[in-house]
């Protein structure tokens, strides 16, 4: 081949911007708008959670979950994800994108369902359930990871790939924005239909058993979307770039995208006999892996890990903070489902004004200013706003200041999304080659999630009160919240360090920056420059 490219794959490369562009972006975000719904909806009801199934009678406050209880129903998804991640993704290599992508939508929407339908007659039989049931809806929302970021990134042309991968992403914003809307809207009209006193008035009154609905509803919802989607993604052809580069079947390659794009692609018969006779290239675990792309593997990996202990330890304890900044009033000053309203409100204000504005700015400007420079800048205004809050922590928890307090975390929030979240998610999508792209995508995402276990358990104890009197029911104590950020902020300098080992994809194709054109030399002939005039990008 001679260093070039199959004219099917140039073909996408160079195709504008055309509807089915579009349409990919709807069928493989609904994915993502399902993931983020279902993995944050969890912290809206925790609290209820705990009112309806661990009050006790005479005490002061509302019941709240036991720590080992509430660390499992909140990180439990996190494990499914993480072995999902995983599994799929070595699974979408070996089978196709496109056999997998349905398995994975399949199992979201049934365990979304039996999530919420969490039985039982005790409270640790409840809660036993909804852990086995999110476990597996985090393993199909973990599949979806890779297979969506690499159908992406397959279909997508030069010029506009990384905003089109970031846009899936971006989807996310609008699932957690939904799950707060829609979790305003529920607890409003039971609200209204079920008077009931707060919890310092009339404790077994405050939580009307009505309110059980009102958690299983909340998660039973996230089933919906990805149903919805599920035809589409079955119409789908399978990529390209895996039946030409992968199955080495480019004749079907060609047939495939010819209706895609609805222009004629050449077959190109002495290609295709040629790329049937190479070899399958190198694996994984060999050395030639680690000498060309086993720095870009450690880059992935460690920036995603560090990026999601800070991300998903300020999401998930979101409403910890506003309490302690008086965004949301006492427990007992409040019903139970009054409580669901506030916390819904005060996490769909955060995602509103800076989530999904993050997001959409990732989307406009990563072709312009490429996946590298934003990742530096995300991280280091992460950090600078990390330690703003932290320093002066007792400054932002006077009354006059808590606004300011909730700017700066918003912008914490902003620059995650217009920063290291959204292009820790694009860039392993665009750099490995096409055979391990699924399976090395998956490894980034699966270090991710390790982060946002070590985020969400971690957290969930290291901000605790120092004086143990002060800290939550059943708690040790711990270093306190403003410890906690300073924690933080070093942890997203590091990710700022070793974003240095992730290299720059802006307006290159894939099989450039994997090294791909290069691999498909036929033996013993000498290698002219490619036909775009620039060479694969330099290994590590």
């Amino acid at each position: 081949m001679a260093g070039e490219q199959l004219q099917v794959l140039n073909a996408l490369d160079v195709a504008k911007t055309q509807w089915y562009h579009f349409t990919a972006i709807i069928i493989a975000g609904m994915g993502f708008f399902t993931d983020a719904y279902d993995l944050f909806c969890i912290s809206l009801v925790t609290k209820l959670l705990g009112r309806i199934y661990y009050h006790v009678d005479g005490m002061e406050k509302p019941g709240s979950l036991p720590p080992n209880v509430s660390a499992a129903v909140n990180g439990v998804a996190f494990c499914g994800t993480l072995a999902g991640q995983l599994f799929f993704g070595w699974l979408g290599d070996k089978l196709g994108r496109k056999k997998v992508y349905g398995m994975t939508l399949m199992l979201m929407v049934i365990c979304s369902v039996a999530s919420g339908l969490s039985f039982g007659h005790t409270p640790k039989s409840v809660m036993a359930t909804l852990c086995f049931f999110r476990f597996w809806l985090g393993f199909g929302i973990g599949g979806d990871y890779p297979l969506s970021a690499t159908i992406m990134s397959e279909y997508a042309n030069k010029k506009t790939r990384g905003a089109f991968i970031a846009a899936v992403f971006a989807m996310q914003g609008f699932g957690i924005l939904a799950g707060g809307i829609f979790a305003i809207i529920l607890s409003s009209s039971f609200n209204a239909m079920f008077e009931a006193p707060s919890y310092e008035v009339d404790a077994l009154r405050s939580t009307v058993p009505q309110a059980d609905y009102v958690w299983r509803i909340i998660l039973m919802v996230g089933a919906l979307p990805a149903a919805l989607t599920y035809y589409w993604r079955m119409k789908m052809p399978e990529t390209a770039r895996y039946t030409a580069l992968v199955a080495k079947n480019a004749k079907r390659a060609a047939s495939d995208m010819s209706k895609v794009l609805q222009m004629d692609i050449e077959a190109e018969p002495q290609k295709i006999e040629q790329i049937k006779e190479q070899k399958s290239g190198f694996g994984l675990f060999t050395k030639e892996f680690a000498k060309r792309h086993g720095l870009h593997l450690l880059g992935t990996t460690s920036t995603w890990f560090l990026l999601d202990i800070a991300f998903y330890s300020q999401n998930l304890f979101q409403k910890d903070i506003f309490s302690a900044i008086g965004w949301i009033p006492s427990a007992k000053s409040m019903n139970a489902i009054d409580e669901v309203y506030r916390i819904a409100r005060a996490q769909t204000l955060i995602a509103l004004c800076s989530t999904v504005p993050g997001y959409w700015f990732t989307v406009a400007f990563i072709d312009k200013m490429g996946r590298f420079a934003i990742q530096l800048m995300g991280f280091f205004f992460m950090t600078v706003f990390m330690f703003a809050l932290a320093i002066p922590y007792d400054h932002w928890t006077h009354k006059d200041n808590r606004i300011g307090f909730v700017i700066m975390y918003s912008l914490t929030f902003f620059f995650a999304n217009f920063g290291p979240n959204a292009t820790t998610f694009v860039v392993p999508a665009e750099i490995f080659p096409a055979r391990l792209r699924s399976t090395c995508h998956g490894i980034s995402a699966a270090s991710g999630k390790l982060g946002a276990i070590v985020g969400a358990f971690g957290f969930l104890y290291l901000a605790q009160n120092q004086d143990k009197a002060k800290a939550d029911a059943g708690y040790p104590a711990g270093i306190g919240v403003k410890n906690s950020l300073i924690v933080l902020g070093v942890v997203n300098a590091l990710g700022f360090l070793f974003t240095f080992l992730v290299p720059e994809s802006k307006g290159k194709s894939l099989e450039e920056m994997s090294g791909e054109n290069e691999d498909n030399e036929p033996q013993g002939e000498a290698e002219p420059p490619s036909s775009s005039g620039c060479r694969t990008a330099p290994v590590a």
